[in-house]
This record gives structure tokens, sequence and C-alpha cells, in this order.
């Protein structure tokens, strides 16, 4: 006979969903191409942990997906930035994102990390520290 595996016996779990925007900036604090109007698509991970509820769920992906989209996504996506941000780099769009999902996380699930990817190599990771 086969034992039914328990997951109520797992520790903490770390889970993550991606996303994509597309954003136009200029930085006005940089001397370089990059103080010229541009656009990029960004990547951005949110990353989450907790504890296995009794459904098998940390969170469910489709509820992250929402918070995500109505929080960072729905605003940044197709916005010139700088509307938002004095200068609008990656490390200070980074730092918002956090500040705002942070408060959307609670109780049994954690904010644990953003990633946020400028272009394929160039990337900045916040954990609220």
């Amino acid at each position: 006979m086969v034992k039914l595996f328990n997951f109520k016996t797992m520790k903490t779990l770390h889970i993550a969903k991606e996303f994509k925007f597309s954003s136009a900036h200029k930085l006005t604090k940089y001397k370089g191409k990059c103080e010229n109007l541009h656009g990029h698509t960004y990547r951005l991970q949110v990353k989450v942990k907790g504890q296995q509820g009794d459904d098998g769920l940390v969170m469910d992906f489709v509820e992250m997906k929402k918070i995500v989209n109505e929080k960072v996504v729905d605003k940044l996506d197709h916005a010139y930035l700088n509307d938002f941000f004095e200068n609008p780099t990656a490390e200070t769009i980074a730092v918002w994102i956090w500040d705002e999902l942070f408060k959307e996380f609670g109780g049994d699930v954690e904010l644990e990390e953003i990633v946020l990817y400028e272009s394929d190599g160039s990337w900045v990771v916040y954990r609220g520290e």
C-alpha cells in the first residue's frame, strides 16, 4: 500500500510569479544615452513565502496575479515613468514596487523579494532592506 504524502509536514515554501510591462523614461540625473527618452520591456518577478494552507497552496497564483496587476502592472504598463518618479532608475522603480506590494501581502504570506529586469542582462533585486 502506498502512503499518501501529508503536505502539512512541509516547511516554509517560496513561490514566484513573473510579469511584463513596457514603459518609457529618461534618467534626469544621468549623463549619457539614458538621459534621452527611451523605453524598456521590463520583467518583474514577485516572490513570496509562507506555509501551505489546507488547500495545499501557499497562495493562489490567480490572486497573486490580480494583486500585482492592480497595484503595479496596470499603472506602469505603457506609461511615461517620469510622471511617477523624479529619476526613474530600475532601483527606484523596484523600491516603489516593493512598497506598493508589501502592504498587500500579510498574515500567512510574506513578500520576500522583487526582481526587476530592465533588460535581459540588467536587473535589480530588492528585499525590503
